[in-house]
């Protein structure tokens, strides 16, 4: 993988990038050597956040930990990175096999229907999508006491959704054509 490092507030020594480097080896035998991650270290407080994003093939990989110690919230993000990759290899790898040979997987295997944990949709919900703006959809957000929601921009015409960070700030994520 092609590592690259960044960090803020947070001073980034060869010995923190030679224990980065020793760290991400394991992840090494699921991507080829073309694929970016980015391991961002952020110094907030008492705590180091610890960042690690791996883009391949247009499946994102992403570990968000803070800790005291940067070696502990960089175990525990790769932790969480591998435990990605187990939960999800079966899927992207009908994915991979799929857009090679659509009829492959067009009736599930028995056994790998049993290894797979299946995606269950529990509740299909519809609402009216009103345009307003993220400014609005937020304060609409908050009054129904929810993380996330969904409008239409009345600025762009575009679907958006609007929500709340773990830094209690808020995001808005716009849908383009």
């Amino acid at each position: 993988m092609k590592l690259k490092l960044s960090s803020k507030k947070f001073r980034l020594t060869q010995d923190v990038t030679d224990r980065v480097e020793q760290k991400l080896e394991k992840l090494n035998k699921f991507f080829p050597e073309d694929t970016a991650c980015v391991v961002n270290f952020t110094q907030q407080k008492n705590d180091v956040r610890v960042e690690i994003t791996i883009q391949h093939r247009g499946v994102l990989f992403r570990a968000e930990v803070a800790d005291r110690e940067y070696l502990n919230a960089l175990d525990r993000a790769q932790e969480n990175i591998l435990r990605q990759i187990r939960k999800n290899r079966t899927r992207l790898e009908k994915r991979k096999y799929i857009q090679k040979d659509p009829e492959l997987f067009s009736e599930p295997a028995q056994d790998a229907a049993d290894d797979e944990e299946e995606l269950r949709i529990r509740k299909i919900k519809s609402f009216r999508c009103d345009p307003m703006t993220p400014e609005e959809a937020v304060l609409q957000m908050n009054l129904l006491s929810h993380q996330f929601f969904a409008f239409r921009n009345a600025e762009t015409g575009n679907i958006g959704v609007v929500y709340l960070r773990t830094d209690g700030s808020y995001g808005v994520i716009d849908c383009v054509d």
